[in-house]
Order: C-alpha cells, then sequence, then structure tokens
C-alpha cells in the first residue's frame, strides 16, 4: 500500500487533526435526524404502506413501501433555511408489468392516498412523486416503481420526470453497496518521532482506527453535502450536486483510498476522498461529444449525471464546488487555533450548527475546569477530549472566569 504520508507529522499535529477531525464528527452528529424524527418517519411511512397495500385496486395489490436515499443510507443532514428532512420513500408496485405507464400507476398511487383524510389534507403532487408534508419535522416523497425485468439485481424501474417513460434505479442494492464500502476501514499509520543523537527520524507503525458511529464514509458524505448546501444557499439557479452523485463520487473514491492507501489519521482520508471524486466521473461520447456518467453500479442505464448533459450548468456547478470544498476542507485540516478553525468551520458548514457544536464544548470546558478533567489540545486549545490531551489543566474557584 501507499503511504499517503506528505510530510512526518508530529505528535501536535497528530492530536490537532484528531481533535478537528473530531470536532467534524460531531458537527455531523448535529446535522442527523435525531431518534425521535427517525421514529417518527418510521412510523409514518409504515403506515403509509399499509394504507396503500389495503387498497382495493389491483395495481396496488402487492406493495411494498420503504426507505431509499440519505434516510436510508445515514447520511440524511438538516436542511439549510426550513426544519423538514427530506425522506426519500420507494412504493414498489410488486406484479406491476411495465406495460403500464408511469402516469397511470403515479395517479393509482395518488387516488389511494386522497381517500385518507389526513394524507388528503398533507398531500402535494410532484413531477414523479407525491410529497405527504408533515409540517415542522419532515416530508415523505413517494416515488412508484415496479419491477425491472432486465435487471438480474433485483433492479426496479421509476417514471421520468414527464411521466412518459421508466428508467432503470435499484435502490435496495445501492443501498446493500453503500453499507459494505461504508463498513471498511482505512489503513492508518502512528506517527512516532524518535530522538537519536544525530537528529529526529520518524517511524510508522499500523494503528486501528477509532470507531465511529457512522464509520469514516457516512461522516464524510455529511459533511460534503452540508458544504454544497452552504456553498449554494443564495444561488437561485437549480444547479447544485444532487446528493446522489456527491454519494457515489465520495463512495467510489473511498474504496479506492482504503484498499490502495495508508493514512496519518482520518483528516488526510476526508481530505483525500474529496480530491479524487472527481476520477470518477466518466466522459463517454454520446453523438458524438464527451458527455459526463456517473453510473449506478448495481443495474444497468441508471446514470446519475444524466441531467448535466443536458444542462451545462449542472457539470460546471460540480467543479466549482468541489474545487472550493477541496480547499475549505484542507483548510480546515491544517488549522491552527480555535479562531481560524472556527472561521473555516463557519465557512463550510455554516454560522448554526458550527456555534452549536463548538458552544458545547465551551460548556464543557467549563464543566471539565470545575471537576478538574480540563486539558490542552496542541494548537487547538482548551478540551476535554483525553484522545487529544497532552497537559492536565488544575481546576480553579475564579468565580469571574465565565
Amino acid at each position: 500500500m501507499n503511504q499517503m504520508l506528505p510530510k512526518v507529522l508530529t505528535d501536535g499535529d497528530i492530536r490537532r487533526r484528531s481533535e478537528i477531525f473530531s470536532i467534524l464528527n460531531e458537527i455531523g452528529e448535529d446535522l442527523d435526524l435525531t431518534e425521535t424524527q427517525f421514529e417518527r418517519a418510521r412510523q409514518s411511512y409504515g403506515a403509509v404502506g399499509d394504507w396503500l397495500s389495503a387498497s382495493s385496486d389491483p395495481l396496488l395489490a402487492s406493495v411494498l413501501v420503504y426507505l431509499q436515499g440519505s434516510t436510508a443510507l445515514g447520511t440524511a443532514v438538516k436542511p439549510v433555511g426550513r426544519r423538514e428532512f427530506d425522506v426519500d420513500l420507494i412504493c414498489f408496485c410488486a406484479g406491476v408489468a411495465s406495460a403500464i405507464s408511469p402516469a397511470a400507476l403515479k395517479a393509482a398511487v395518488g387516488s389511494r392516498l386522497k381517500e385518507h383524510a389526513t394524507y388528503a389534507r398533507l398531500l402535494e403532487e410532484k413531477k414523479r412523486c407525491w410529497r405527504l408534508n408533515y409540517e415542522g419535522d419532515f416530508h415523505l416523497d413517494l416515488s412508484p416503481t415496479i419491477t425491472n425485468p432486465s435487471c438480474v439485481n433485483g433492479g426496479e424501474l421509476v417514471p421520468d420526470r414527464t411521466l412518459r417513460e421508466w428508467h432503470p434505479t435499484n435502490p435496495r442494492a445501492y443501498k446493500i453497496l453503500f453499507d459494505d464500502r461504508a463498513a471498511l476501514m482505512p489503513n492508518f499509520v502512528l506517527n512516532k518521532i524518535a530522538m537519536q543523537r544525530d537528529g529526529a527520524t520518524a517511524t510508522v507503525e499500523p494503528f486501528p482506527a477509532r470507531e465511529l458511529k457512522k464509520g469514516i464514509l457516512r461522516r464524510i458524505v455529511q459533511l460534503l453535502k452540508r458544504h454544497r448546501d452552504v456553498f449554494y444557499e443564495n444561488n437561485k439557479e437549480d444547479v447544485a450536486p444532487i446528493s446522489v452523485i456527491i454519494t457515489t463520487l465520495a463512495m467510489q473514491a473511498y474504496v479506492y483510498c482504503v484498499r490502495r492507501h495508508v493514512f496519518a489519521d482520518p483528516m488526510d482520508v476526508l481530505v483525500e476522498v474529496v480530491r479524487l471524486m472527481p476520477h470518477f466521473i466518466d466522459r463517454p461520447l454520446l453523438d458524438g461529444r464527451r458527455g459526463y456518467a456517473v453510473l449506478n453500479e448495481t443495474t444497468h442505464g441508471e446514470n446519475f449525471a444524466d441531467n448535466w448533459n443536458k444542462d451545462a450548468r449542472r457539470p460546471r456547478a460540480f467543479f466549482e464546488w468541489h474545487k472550493q470544498a477541496l480547499s475549505d476542507f484542507e483548510a480546515i485540516r491544517d488549522a491552527v487555533g480555535q479562531d481560524l478553525l472556527s472561521l473555516n468551520m463557519e465557512r463550510s458548514f455554516g454560522a448554526g450548527v458550527t456555534g452549536r457544536v463548538l458552544g458545547r464544548r465551551v460548556g464543557a470546558v467549563s464543566d471539565g475546569r470545575k471537576s478538574g478533567l480540563l486539558s490542552v489540545a496542541p494548537l487547538i486549545g482548551l478540551t476535554t477530549s483525553k484522545a487529544a490531551a497532552s497537559t492536565t489543566v488544575a481546576a480553579n474557584t475564579f468565580f469571574g472566569d465565565q
């Protein structure tokens, strides 16, 4: 394996970057659905599935409603500027032949939802799905699908935006693939500085990565999606890279990294994954011109970047965002001092979530000072994190130290 170690890191560098990744992990946790939100969404889509499957319409005789997208993958993030989460559902209608038009099947799903007094009040029609708006909490987007007889991997067919054609998709297999790859752990080395008579030399030895609740890949995807949302917050054009493109490219770059390289720490993994993402965009010939393709590996014929070939603004928007994302994550990795780190994180993820996370750390520092558990992380500042700590700070009773 190749080592992604452009320079020998000091013990201080390792502790500083460990603390930075710990803060990023807390930002990801803050952006997650709460357990209460997830449970409400689970109960809601379960009830919707029961209601649809109880229909007398033969098109809905064998309905399976299941989670897809960010919520299913564990990469959902709080939206910027509104409270509601997007929860994407599939309404798989088994046994329905592809001869049926997408418009007819979508209409059948909508008619059944309108028969329910509560759903009728919450219902909003979108281009190829139905939305149930649970105001202030989340909304459920329900897309009808049927079996794809051409896919040997259990794929499905979903309506296109015009409701004229069926397009291949495979959310269940995609989730399995993502989960498998998210379970892969990078290889790390622990830098040790050996002071010798003729100068300092560095040796490396492997050490296990600290296990995170969601794993490194999921956190990377969440942070990238949040960065995109902040980057495009005030952009009125609908050109921001869609989540499945970011997720797919990050997943492919992550697998490449963990199978080929050894890293100093998770911050190196994050930055290298971001750097490599564009390398997994295919450029096929389409009508004699170079197009763009970000393919779904789990079924034939689904190109997540299909709209890039119809609107030149979209690939340009991706590369503009990616350039800024790489620069910002490098700046966060290399930040020295709390003020600079806070400034870089606010620019990348927004003042709200950054303020909440760093604010909680200030509170923990205050409690830690009183309890005698306070330490100093090199080049970061006061912390209660033992993994990043080097020097214990004695408690004091200065009541004016607020």
